[in-house]
């Protein structure tokens, strides 16, 4: 009998605990490790919480280079909410946001994008 519940024991941590702990070392290997790092300079032109369960701040800029030419869109992440009340503050006007970009997550429920906003930083008034 005990060697029974030996053998189940192991084949619940085989077929369980393993691939659980597998897949959270792979989640907060991606939300940890840096791909790559920028700025990009715009217009806040929509910022809003978003998600049934798992509420993430989402936004995008337009990012406008020279007059008259087609302006390029932005979309990005917010995890912090001080970031998200200086986003939310900088609506209509021109800022820099700092991001980083994170590969490989693995929900939408840690953001809708790769690309996270650490900083924002007005650039006029």
């Amino acid at each position: 009998m005990l060697g029974n519940v030996k053998s189940i024991f192991k084949y619940a941590l085989w077929l369980f605990i393993i691939p659980i702990t597998l897949f959270s070392l792979y989640t907060w290997a991606s939300l940890n490790w840096v791909y790559s790092s920028g700025e990009r300079a715009g217009y806040v032109q929509k910022f809003s919480l978003k998600g049934y369960l798992c509420k993430t701040w989402e936004g995008e800029i337009v990012l406008v280079s020279m007059p008259g030419t087609q302006a390029e869109k932005f979309i990005f992440t917010v995890k912090d909410d001080v970031i998200a009340k200086k986003v939310n503050d900088s609506l209509g006007r021109r800022v820099k946001l700092v991001y980083e970009e994170h590969k490989g997550i693995p929900s939408s429920c840690f953001g809708e994008t790769a690309y996270f906003v650490q900083d924002v930083q007005f650039l006029e008034k």
